[in-house]
């Protein structure tokens, strides 16, 4: 037996111990495991759609020390996954790992999170690469119209379709997508990055990149610290998630406890490093600061955006070039998104947690989860409806209404089975990729880190966002829905646990190690 036959029996056996066969293909190494959650994290993503929250919120030292600080915090959190990764290696990843540590009450909630999340994900990064797409298009056409909703709903359909057709293919097949999306996160930034240090004329103070202080909010400068600042770490926040991709891709990586394990957190540090120093570059490049505030009201992309930086610093050939870069990764990322969702609608469908859950999970000959791609799909359409309509200014505020719960609604799945495996302390039996006693310190920090984040980015983003303000209203794009959206996940999958799935939701059937054995044998 050769030695990757040896690994993959082993896999194998370990899957039947947790309770489940292996239906999966398992044809990804180390590192393409690492690629999916690499490319779901996305540097050319969250950091290009995402820069306006932070240069609007807190301006640039929100982003020169925001991010490096909120990465770290998120590495913990990484750190603590991974280990428990490492002793459950599977599919449905945090919501089994919530039910083998606390029960089958809390891998329901959790699954149900991280559901909503991966949604979330894969709805708001392809529509924002509609986005980015659109307004690529209007630099090469003039007659195009960039901003119009409809089109840039047309371009994500498209996009969606094309990831949707993708993932039908097995997983050898979607092997060669991850990896080629690794090595354009990694050429692509650099690319970018030659093109902000020799491309633009002028460039930045260090005093202004990592002292300057910007709040558009609204809010008065008394609140700057401690209120107007935090919500700029969305930045960070939004662009470092995806990572339970590593997880729900384990059953097609060979030695995935610890392939999937170190993967996870290697994502998540390289996409930290990598970030940083485009995001230092992009606020560098960042010398016509009225423009980008849109003082005069001349900036056709909005405040803070992060393409008026683009537009006001480069030369067109250079803007064109950095924005195919992003948007081509944008595509990636997307497409990664909805291979890690799909695994994860298998998992939970193979357990009984979704309605429908006998068709969807189903595979193919070729071991593809096929029924369950296309229910996301299904679902990522149905969600972005509300896209096609905006307000006066032309923001389709439902849409992103719905998307704000992706931050809160992943990193709440992530946190509850780390919560839960501090909770267990030492009777909790590791991989053997473990953090040893050091679990007695990152766990907390972790659980804090995200109960922090939960309160604050429930929170208004602007004072017309409060109701009882003059300018409030529900379409102004400033109203904060996600603690509605929460709400209505807990209170919606509450009902339907206490009404019926207690009685039936209990996961798979844990053979003993003998058995889980014998029965491969």
């Amino acid at each position: 037996m050769s030695e990757t036959e040896r690994t993959l029996d082993a896999d194998s056996r370990k899957l039947k111990e947790l309770g489940y066969d292996q239906e999966l293909e398992r044809s990804w190494g180390q590192f393409t495991n690492f690629a999916i959650s690499f490319s779901i994290i996305s540097i050319l993503a969250g950091c290009f759609t995402t820069y306006g929250q932070a240069w609007n919120n807190g301006g640039p030292i929100a982003i020169s020390w925001g991010w490096p600080i909120i990465s770290a915090f998120i590495l913990i959190i990484g750190f603590c996954m991974s280990e428990i990764l490492s002793a459950f290696p599977t599919a449905g990843g945090i919501y089994y790992w919530s039910l083998r540590l606390g029960g089958p009450a809390w891998g329901w909630f959790t699954g149900w999170f991280n559901m909503v999340g991966l949604i979330g994900v894969v709805a708001s990064v392809d529509y924002g690469c509609a986005l980015f797409a659109s307004y690529t298009l209007g630099l090469f056409d003039s007659g195009y119209d960039a901003f119009d909703l409809t089109n840039i709903f047309i371009i994500y359909i498209i996009f969606l379709t094309c990831h949707t057709i993708l993932n039908l293919f097995p997983s050898h097949i979607l092997k060669y997508w991850n990896n080629t999306s690794a090595y354009w996160h990694i050429g692509g930034p650099i690319v970018i990055a030659l093109i902000l240090i020799f491309g633009v004329d002028n460039h930045q103070s260090i005093s202004f990149v990592f002292t300057e202080r910007i709040n558009n909010s609204g809010f008065a400068e008394g609140k700057y610290w401690f209120y107007v600042l935090p919500l700029g770490f969305l930045l960070t926040q939004y662009t470092i998630t995806g990572y339970d991709a590593c997880a729900h891709l384990s059953e097609e990586t060979r030695a995935a406890s610890t392939a999937a394990a170190k993967g996870l957190w290697k994502a998540i540090f390289y996409s930290a490093v990598g970030g940083w120093i485009l995001l230092l570059l992009f606020t560098f490049a960042a010398t016509h600061v009225d423009f980008i505030n849109n003082v005069n009201g001349d900036n056709p992309y909005g405040a803070g955006y992060v393409v008026g930086i683009f537009s006001s610093a480069l030369g067109l050939a250079a803007f064109k070039t950095v924005m195919i870069i992003a948007t081509i990764g944008q595509f990636f990322c997307a497409g990664s998104g909805m291979t890690s969702a799909s695994r994860m609608t298998f998992a939970f469908s193979r357990d009984r947690a979704i309605p429908g859950h006998q068709i969807w999970s189903k595979v193919t000959k070729s071991h593809a989860p096929v029924n369950a791609t296309l229910l996301v799909a299904v679902l990522c359409l149905i969600v972005a409806l509300p896209a096609l309509k905006g307000n006066d200014a032309n923001i389709p505020f439902a849409f992103y209404a719905l998307t704000q719960i992706t931050v809160i609604g992943l990193y709440i799945a992530y946190v509850i089975p780390v919560y839960l495996r501090w909770r267990m302390g030492d009777a909790f039996v590791a991989g053997p990729w473990t953090l040893g006693n050091k679990y007695k310190w990152m766990c907390p920090i972790a659980v804090l880190e995200v109960i922090i984040v939960c309160i604050y980015f429930s929170l208004p983003f602007s004072p017309i966002g409060i109701p009882g303000h003059e300018d409030f209203a529900l379409d102004n794009g400033a109203v904060n829905y996600a603690p509605i959206l929460v709400f209505g996940v807990i209170i919606a999958t509450g009902i339907w646990w206490f009404v019926s799935a207690k009685n039936w939701f209990t996961g798979p059937e844990i053979p003993s190690a003998s058995a889980a054995e014998a029965e491969l044998n």
